[in-house]
């Protein structure tokens, strides 16, 4: 598959979605750029609809179909945070919708879409990892001719994404780097389209942790290469990478870099502790990787993607008992 959004997308999907997704605020963190030297500016998705970024993306896809498609159904993959957007889709749309997530997915985010998508959603829960749910949401597209959403390899997916990227840079049209979360890479790469077209020079950091870095293994020879998985606080990001989103990073992205988990309890509870916000472990890569220095940020403006913000209120107490200050 070949994906080339350009920023025309994305403005088509900040006119649709206008009335529709909160323009969430990117606020500067006082003393993050105390700490690294930089000014660094917080995107707060976590107060996104959903509590995160993925709904953004998913109502731009799901209101692109056609009638036919959403007559067949609609059946996604997800590990629990773009679910919940293709829910209140599926919804508002009266469309049927199967999401299957994996057993990894936070009980957080599985009452959560649900909730969303009422009547209209069939949640199954499959194996452990991201990869298990995906291939189970493959086969039911081929054997029972649902339609399939990706919640990263997709044209509308991305540019919803994007939008995300625009409101920052409008918020904060100077900014020498963008840092963001890379999973699939769908928000990396909507994030970079709408940044590079409005700060050609910026720099954009993708940040995995290191308990699934495809990305950051895969960077340096172009081809996607395999790793292996393993449990992880940012579960938002876990699993495999496409090609086509590596190909398509490579046209705006700087570089990609990993965290330990360490790293990233560290920084949900700062954020909890010294900004009072809930974050997730995915929303948290881009501060963990300033924290510990991963990224070079003395001297500049960055701004940072906090992603999204549905945890596990039990795992919250235990990295704030565990982390906090």
């Amino acid at each position: 598959m070949q994906l080339d959004p350009q920023v025309s997308d994305v403005l088509l999907a900040a006119r649709f979605l206008r009335d529709k997704v909160r323009h969430t605020p990117t606020e500067r963190s006082e003393l993050l750029s105390k700490l690294s030297g930089g000014e660094i500016f917080l995107k707060w998705e976590n107060q996104q609809l959903c509590g995160s970024f993925k709904v953004r993306g998913a109502l731009n896809k799901m209101f692109s179909l056609s009638e036919e498609e959403r007559a067949r159904g609609v059946v996604t993959a997800s590990s629990g945070n773009h679910a919940q957007g293709i829910a209140m889709a599926a919804k508002t749309l009266e469309a049927k919708a199967v999401i299957c997530v994996p057993g990894i997915c936070p009980q957080t985010k599985r009452e959560a879409i649900l909730q969303f998508g009422g009547d209209f959603v069939e949640l199954k829960v499959m194996g452990h990892f991201y990869d298990d749910a995906e291939t189970e949401a493959h086969r039911l597209a081929s054997e029972e001719g649902m339609t399939y959403v990706s919640s990263f390899e997709d044209h509308f997916v991305i540019s919803g994404a994007g939008t995300l990227g625009l409101e920052m840079i409008m918020d904060e049209p100077d900014l020498d780097m963008v840092i963001s979360p890379a999973g699939g890479g769908g928000l990396l790469n909507g994030v970079a389209i709408a940044v590079k077209a409005l700060r050609p020079d910026a720099e954009i950091w993708g940040v995995q942790s290191v308990a699934s870095n495809p990305y950051v293994v895969s960077w340096p020879g172009g081809k996607v290469i395999d790793v292996t998985y393993d449990e992880s606080l940012a579960d938002g990001l876990t699993g495999s990478i496409p090609q086509s989103l590596l190909d398509l990073s490579k046209k705006r992205v700087t570089g990609f870099i990993d965290v330990l988990e360490s790293d990233i309890a560290r920084a949900i509870a700062f954020l909890h502790s010294r900004h009072h916000q809930v974050v997730e472990g995915a929303g948290a890569v881009g501060v963990a990787a300033i924290l510990s220095g991963k990224v070079p940020v003395k001297g500049k403006r960055v701004g940072v993607v906090i992603s999204g913000g549905n945890i596990d209120h039990t795992k919250l107490l235990e990295i704030l008992e565990e982390y906090g200050e």
